[in-house]
């Protein structure tokens, strides 16, 4: 987006490459199998990081001299990856950190914090590059760090096939499969909603100077708070990793969130807001570990790969949504955007309380 606003295209321009980019991870359960099938994992992840980091340098690079839909094209190609190089993964942390669950959950810590610091650090980058040298150049730095990816990755432990590509269900089966059991689906629809949820909230910072009595520059640390407040999350969950059951933990977990939200709206003074903004940021730390751990522990070791693909990419994919949803709301009245987030949370919540009831899923594991 930087490159294309520098350039002087036009705002339509830059959000079309932006969703570019990340809307094909909605296509990404669709390769992931591939994961679940190869006889070495690594070469499909590895693989995927460089093919990440040539389309994305491809299209930067041929976006000043070609029309749109080339660096459109590449763009695609290589979100089309994305979840690989994250949903892919994270799907092989059990079988890296052991067979003890505090050792698992201690690596799904730590998994967290990489995205925390991702998150924070990959922006930074981006801008100080681009006041440094140009937009250009930051995007060929992190097509750089892809390309250095995929020979860590080579690094990890070798973890040989376990099932025929016969054994290994195609994703509408697994898609299927999750919807069926009770704790993966809970995971799933609890992932949606409060990824949604939570996207409102950097919208919601910018333009809350007015009700906070404050500049829009000072509105937006508000977003830093959430940010801090994520990263404060990610080292407190690799600190002390989550216990008890995954399945209660993201119950409890959103329905804190939504008393997060609430906080947001009703914080009176700016302090304070940026207070409730870094409780948010944690929580939704703490709520990502959870999901993990309960896809780590529910998924059948036959499509494990699958199901961490297929929930980080509706979450993405929710993400997305709540940031336009946001957006709509937002020119209305700042404070709608946070009150429909909690709604949806709070009704998720409430399902999944009753349908742990009616259904627990005992017995579901990841043995299955």
């Amino acid at each position: 987006m930087l490159l294309v606003n520098t350039s002087g295209g036009p705002g339509w321009l830059a959000g079309l490459l932006a969703a570019s980019i990340t809307a094909p991870h909605l296509l990404g359960p669709f390769v992931a199998r591939r994961l679940d099938t190869a006889e070495d994992g690594r070469t499909v992840i590895a693989w995927s990081a460089v093919i990440h980091a040539l389309t994305l340098a491809g299209a930067v690079l041929l976006f000043p001299f070609t029309p749109a839909l080339v660096p459109a094209v590449l763009l695609i190609a290589s979100g089309l990856v994305g979840p690989m190089l994250t949903g892919g993964i994270s799907s092989r942390l059990p079988r890296i950190a052991g067979p003890e669950l505090a050792q698992q959950r201690r690596a799904q810590g730590w998994d967290v914090a990489t995205y925390g610091i991702g998150g924070t650090v990959g922006p930074s980058v981006v801008a100080a590059i681009s006041a440094w040298a140009s937009p250009t150049v930051a995007a060929l730095t992190l097509a750089a760090g892809a390309l250095m990816a995929a020979a860590f990755i080579r690094l990890l432990p070798y973890q040989p096939r376990e099932f025929a590509a016969t054994d290994v269900p195609r994703p509408a089966r697994t898609l299927a499969l999750m919807l069926r059991s009770a704790r993966l689906r809970r995971t799933l629809y609890l992932t949606v909603v409060v990824a949604l949820s939570v996207a409102v909230l950097p919208i919601t910072a910018v333009n809350s100077a007015s009700m906070l009595n404050v500049d829009a520059a000072s509105a937006a640390l508000l977003t830093a708070a959430y940010g801090l407040g994520s990263l404060t999350g990610s080292f407190g969950v690799m600190v002390r990793p989550l216990r008890g059951s995954a399945d209660r933990l993201m119950t409890r977990l959103a329905a804190l969130i939504v008393v997060a939200l609430a906080a947001v709206m009703l914080a009176p003074s700016f302090p304070i807001a940026a207070i409730t903004y870094v409780v948010a940021g944690t929580l939704n730390s703490y709520f990502f570990a959870a999901t993990l751990a309960a896809r780590s522990e529910y998924s059948p070791r036959s499509a494990r790969a699958q199901v961490f693909v297929w929930v980080g990419a509706l979450k993405i994919t929710a993400g997305s949504a709540g940031t336009a949803l946001a957006g709509a709301l937002v020119g209305i009245d700042p404070v709608l955007p946070l009150v429909a987030g909690a709604v949806v949370t709070a009704a998720a919540v409430l399902v999944s309380a009753a349908e742990r009831r009616i259904d627990p899923g005992v017995g579901e594991a990841a043995q299955s």
